[in-house]
């Protein structure tokens, strides 16, 4: 039996049940007799029964719309069809994660999902880690298992002003592995809200939205593209009295509104003002900033409070190359990605766009030299901008333990790298 015919003859059978029932059926409504009348009744009544989620779909292709329409936003600064259609594509990333992520998943019944894979890019990914999210609620209690899974570094952060599906407005409660116990295989289990437990705990506040889980690695393959790894980790509402009930118009329409909010107050226009700009971004092309730790990280939505950050726009001319040099500090886990205007990672499942300490090739005095360009210039530590003028640079320093030193930057001909 073809596939097809077997899900006509499954949904039949309900329809059928329906109509037995004398609650389907357009022939029965149009007798005119009594079962006619009983039916479209029944139907009249279960069109309005629907209409809460009617509305909330109509929201959120309205909300689809307004976004795709806002990027002709002079403050975005697309130029051509290519930044368009990738606009586009961020926005669909935006989407399924929305879908993944706030949908179905509630505070009642939370679930971690993975933020970002090679196909879905949203918020600054990375590609030598692994991010799991779930909605949260501060009036309940919960429990977390999972595994370290190998991991340089694991962290829970607790992020404020996220219920239904709204963009972080800063970080709630933190917790890394240097701050709760795990088992010699890598298991553990962290209490969630409630009152203070001895042991591992993670405090929810009042306003707490969501929790972010982070898993880092320096290895010499991408983690993110390493479709075989798996990070164990899951939650569990404890305060739960019964089942969740089953969807219902409201519940439907609850989750397409958070899907349509996560939309509205994530996929937005960017700034470039001084005043909001944290200090460790810079607004002028090829020149990073010092490295800064300050109260910025606290005050940024889905920040990692643990990170030192670097960040400023490249900008090159064909047969440019941007030279960095620096030298990487007593830390925990460091790198360096390349993104695109809409905070996606390059193509790093093809291409080499990032690298981690343990990729990058030092020399004789433990500095590096890491070179941006389009095409390789035949030396180590090259980043492959996939020939874009126009781009992000990113760098984390992860529980330094020292100053970090300046990043030096030049840019010079492709030509030139060997001797720069």
């Amino acid at each position: 039996m073809d596939r097809r015919d077997f899900l006509k003859g499954a949904a039949g059978t309900g329809a059928g049940a329906l109509a037995w029932m004398g609650l389907a059926g357009a022939g029965a409504a149009e007798t005119g007799g009594a079962t006619g009348g009983a039916t479209g009744a029944a139907r009249a009544a279960a069109a309005g029964a629907g209409a809460e989620s009617a509305a909330a779909l109509a929201d959120l292709i309205a909300a689809l719309a307004e976004v795709d329409a806002g990027f002709d936003d002079a403050a975005w600064r697309l130029q051509g069809a290519v930044d368009r259609s990738e606009a586009r594509r961020y926005l669909m990333h935006t989407l399924q994660h929305a879908l993944e992520a706030w949908f179905e998943c509630t505070p009642s019944s939370p679930a971690f999902k993975p933020f970002v894979n090679p196909e879905k890019k949203l918020l600054g990914d990375n590609p030598d880690a692994r991010y799991h999210t779930t909605p949260v609620g501060g009036a309940h209690r919960y429990r977390i298992r999972g595994n370290l899974a190998g991991a340089t570094y694991t962290s829970f952060t607790v992020e404020l002003g996220t219920a239904g599906g709204h963009n972080s407005r800063r970080t709630g409660a933190t917790l890394n592995d240097t701050q709760f116990r795990a088992a010699r295989d890598g298991s553990y289990e962290i209490a969630v809200g409630g009152e203070r437990q001895d042991g591992n705990w993670l405090a929810l506040d009042p306003e707490a939205g969501s929790i972010s889980v982070r898993h880092y690695y320096e290895r010499e393959e991408c983690i993110a593209g390493d479709r075989l790894h798996h990070i164990p980790i899951e939650i569990e509402r404890l305060d739960r009295s019964a089942p969740e009930p089953p969807p219902s118009d409201a519940s439907i329409a609850a989750g397409l509104r958070s899907v349509a909010t996560f939309l509205r107050t994530t996929v937005q226009a960017p700034t470039s003002s001084p005043d909001t700009t944290p200090r460790w971004v810079s607004l002028v092309p090829n020149q990073l900033p010092a490295p800064i730790k300050d109260s910025s990280n606290e005050d940024v939505g889905f920040a990692a409070v643990d990170n030192v950050y670097s960040m400023a726009p490249f900008l090159l001319k064909p047969g440019e190359a941007l030279v960095i040099r620096g030298r990487h500090p007593r830390c925990r886990f460091a790198n360096v990605v390349l993104w695109n205007r809409f905070m996606q990672t390059l193509d790093y499942r093809h291409r080499r766009v990032s690298l981690n300490r343990k990729q990058t090739k030092l020399e004789q005095d433990g500095s590096f030299r890491i070179v941006l360009a389009g095409e390789d210039p035949g030396v180590p530590n090259w980043i492959d901008t996939e020939g874009r003028m126009l781009g992000s640079i990113f760098w984390r320093f992860l529980l330094p333990e020292e100053e970090i030193e300046p990043l030096r930057t030049e840019v010079v001909k492709i030509d030139q790298v060997s001797r720069s």
